[in-house]
Parts: structure tokens; C-alpha cells; sequence
């Protein structure tokens, strides 16, 4: 995506099945050796660890959440899944939901994590093709 002018940024969290149990020089290691393993290395800046909700999230998904709608609805069953309080509906509900921020700086979409990577791929393009023709400006 970097011919397009993207940066993919990738912001790990335990707050989902405390499937990242890592510190964070074991982080890489586990996405290289672990899962998804055979000597995976990312293609995107990775962050540290942090909270993506909660009383302790990061600040930049406080402002991503304020500028976007929610993705989906409830969060179905939380037992043994979902890691932080107080829960509100703005929450992020999953690993790997994802946020587009133009080139201005500002939020512009918000996908749920079960939204199928070819269909994030094909509102980007949407997305790029009204920035360029200056529909955004």
C-alpha cells in the first residue's frame, strides 16, 4: 500500500482473548516463530503494546473512536474475552478491526474486524480516488 501513499500501523493489545500475552521484545519473535509463524515478519509498523479500551486506552484510539461510528453492535458473549471496563459501544470489539485516516489527518472510515480484507482494499481505493479528484478538500 506504501505505492499508494499508505502506512499501515499495527497497535498490539491483550484486551482480546489476552491472545498477546508478550512483552514487548517477545512480541516479533512470536509473530515470526508462533502465529502465524514460518518466519512471518511484518510489512507495517508495529507499536507497543497498550490498551485499545477501556479506562487505560491510548490516546490516539480515544480520538479514532470519537471520529468514527461504532463498528458493529454488542459485543455478544464477554466471558473470557473481552479484557477492560467500563465497555462502551464506541469499543473497539476485536483484533484486527481497522480505521483509515486521510492525508488531513482525519478519521475517515472505521471496518469491523469480520469485514473481509478485499472489501477494506476496495473503500480504500474509493476512498483515494475522492481524495485525488478533491472531493475532501
Amino acid at each position: 500500500m506504501k505505492h499508494l501513499g499508505l502506512t499501515v500501523l499495527g497497535f498490539p493489545s491483550n484486551q482480546f482473548g489476552k491472545q498477546e500475552p508478550g512483552k514487548k521484545h517477545e512480541i516479533l519473535p512470536g509473530l515470526k516463530h508462533v502465529r502465524p509463524g514460518n518466519g512471518f515478519v511484518p510489512n507495517f509498523l508495529l507499536f507497543e503494546k497498550g490498551d485499545v479500551n477501556g479506562k487505560n486506552e491510548q490516546e490516539v484510539f480515544t480520538f479514532l473512536k470519537n471520529s468514527c461510528p461504532p463498528a458493529g453492535g454488542d459485543f455478544g458473549d464477554t466471558a473470557n474475552r473481552l479484557f477492560w471496563e467500563p465497555k462502551k459501544i464506541s469499543d473497539i470489539k476485536w483484533n484486527f478491526e481497522k480505521f483509515l485516516v486521510g492525508p488531513d489527518g482525519r478519521p475517515a472510515m472505521r471496518w469491523h474486524p469480520s469485514v473481509n480484507v478485499s472489501a477494506v482494499r476496495a473503500d480504500i481505493n474509493k476512498y483515494l480516488q475522492r481524495y485525488t479528484q478533491g472531493y475532501f478538500n
